[in-house]
């Protein structure tokens, strides 16, 4: 492996997996995405470190990781035996906070729209190029997002959403 990739991972995997964290909306999801996409990125490393950042360019794949996941997952899959109950895992430390728990509940899309808006900074447009989607969408995702999470969130903080 190239060291100057592994210095990298090393010092962004924190902030990749919290961002990650956010996209998905659980630490476990969270760690398969940057999983994935520090796989991609790692194999075409040589031409990423001559960049002057690359951390933008692994969080814009990351979101486009994450939006083509959940747009697969929006297929049915019927199995024919009920799986394995999953071994006991350390509950996630923020799992009691009500904001994350607001913003896990939100689909993906909007979850998504949110987190690049208001986590990464992008703005409608560019959000749209990122996900495919028309403006006027990013607008009502939003929106139904925002007002979706002021109902979760009112009373706990009165109108500031």
């Amino acid at each position: 492996m190239d060291e100057d990739f592994a210095e990298f991972v090393r010092a962004a995997l924190p902030g990749l997996l919290r961002y990650g964290h956010l996209l998905t909306g659980n630490p476990h999801d969270a760690a398969d995405l940057v999983q994935i996409v520090l796989e991609k990125i790692g194999s075409r490393w040589g031409a990423l470190r001559t960049a002057e950042s690359p951390l933008p360019y692994v969080k814009r794949a990351m979101a486009n990781t994450n939006i083509s996941r959940w747009r697969g997952r929006r297929r049915e899959n019927l199995v024919a035996d009920i799986p394995e109950p999953p071994p006991f895992m350390q509950p996630d430390r923020l799992e009691n906070e009500p904001l994350w728990q607001a913003l896990a509940a939100l689909p993906p899309r909007q979850r998504t729209v949110l987190v690049l808006r208001y986590y990464e900074g992008l703005s409608e447009a560019e959000i749209a190029d990122a996900m495919r989607i028309s403006r006027g969408t990013v607008k009502s995702q939003a929106s139904k997002a925002l007002a979706s999470l002021r109902g979760r969130l009112g009373s706990l903080v009165g109108a500031e959403l």
